[in-house]
């Protein structure tokens, strides 16, 4: 069998990984859980996000805790399990994930914000650099109580961890790329922030 690291064959090994990645990240488990909680659909509720935060909306606590540990949780599974395969499989499993989450085809690629899952890719591919974004996330969110403004920092800031600890310019490119791919996603948030309107921690929306 061909080394799946070698650049001769590494072609379809790499889209292997990719497309791997997308559908382990593709699955909505904020829209399964709110589902099998008997809340509904979950876009019509709040925001009308997939993610924790809106979750988090519906008073139900503990199923926001569970999506976030499986959001975040999917996208360390595509990396862990790419990484078998070595490093490189790992980024472009990673990058499969986000994406996945982001524009998942089950739901007309209208996806979450990509927050917990970029951490937990962030946490699987280089625990350092994982564990600082978590703590920043933590830090602003018990200053500021926003899960938008704690996510763009934390993001923001996970390309400057993996820099100064790692070293690791493709390490650093990726943390970047999903830096900007959460913050595009962040835009009406950002307008919000910009604006002074956007809703705290808990507290429930439209």
């Amino acid at each position: 069998m061909p080394d799946p690291i070698s650049w001769e064959f590494a072609g379809p090994y790499l889209a292997l990984a990719l497309a791997g990645g997308y559908l382990v990240g593709s699955v909505p488990f904020g829209l399964v859980l709110t589902r099998l909680a008997g809340l509904g659909d979950l876009r019509e509720i709040g925001s009308g996000n997939i993610g924790t935060t809106n979750v988090l909306r519906t008073g139900r606590k503990g199923l926001a805790a569970a999506t976030l540990l499986l959001d975040g949780g999917k996208g360390a599974a595509a990396v862990l399990i790419a990484k078998l395969w070595g490093p490189d499989m790992a980024l472009v499993a990673a990058l499969g994930a986000i994406l996945g989450h982001l524009f998942p085809v089950w739901l007309r690629f209208k996806g979450g914000k990509g927050v917990a899952t970029t951490l937990g890719i962030l946490l699987a591919l280089a625990w350092q650099v994982g564990v600082g974004a978590c703590l920043t996330w933590l830090a602003v969110a018990l200053v500021f109580r926003m899960s938008s403004l704690s996510a763009l920092i934390a993001t923001a800031a996970a390309p400057l961890y993996a820099w100064w600890f790692l070293g690791d310019l493709q390490m650093v490119e990726l943390s970047a790329v999903l830096a900007v791919l959460v913050w595009i996603r962040h835009h009406e948030n950002i307008r919000r922030l910009l604006k002074g309107e956007e809703p705290r921690i808990g507290r429930k929306k439209g």
